[in-house]
């Protein structure tokens, strides 16, 4: 079994800063990838930021230079910090993980978190 778990969602002003984690625990033979979505009422889900290979990062267009994603590897934990937040971010934060269990370690497959919910308001 696999699960990935989020916190450190909430309520901020605008403006504001919040710190978002996900763990993932369980049966895991290898992290390929690790990234959050976002989904807000009514509208899509869409990639906020992700890992690529080599250990670069992607960010969504309305994100950069406010949201960077970061990770510790040893704990299996992937972050979001969000800085300068508006009331647009809000929404579900979503991580997902596209990993390999130690129960089938040739075949990836993507986990998700059961999400997080960011509200920016005054």
């Amino acid at each position: 079994q696999v699960q990935l778990v989020e916190s450190g969602g909430g309520l901020v002003q605008p403006g504001g800063s919040l710190r978002l984690s996900c763990a993932a625990s369980g049966s895991i033979f290898r992290i390929d990838v690790m990234a959050w979505y976002r989904q807000a009422p009514g509208k899509q889900r869409e990639l906020v930021a992700r890992f690529i290979s080599g250990g670069s990062t992607v960010h969504g267009d309305s994100v950069k230079g406010r949201f960077s994603i970061s990770r510790d590897n040893a704990k299996n934990t992937v972050y979001l910090q969000m800085d300068t937040l508006r009331p647009e971010d809000t929404a579900v934060y979503y991580c997902k993980a596209r990993l390999r269990s130690t129960a089938t370690p040739l075949f990836p497959r993507d986990y998700w978190g059961q999400g997080t919910q960011v509200t920016v308001s005054s």
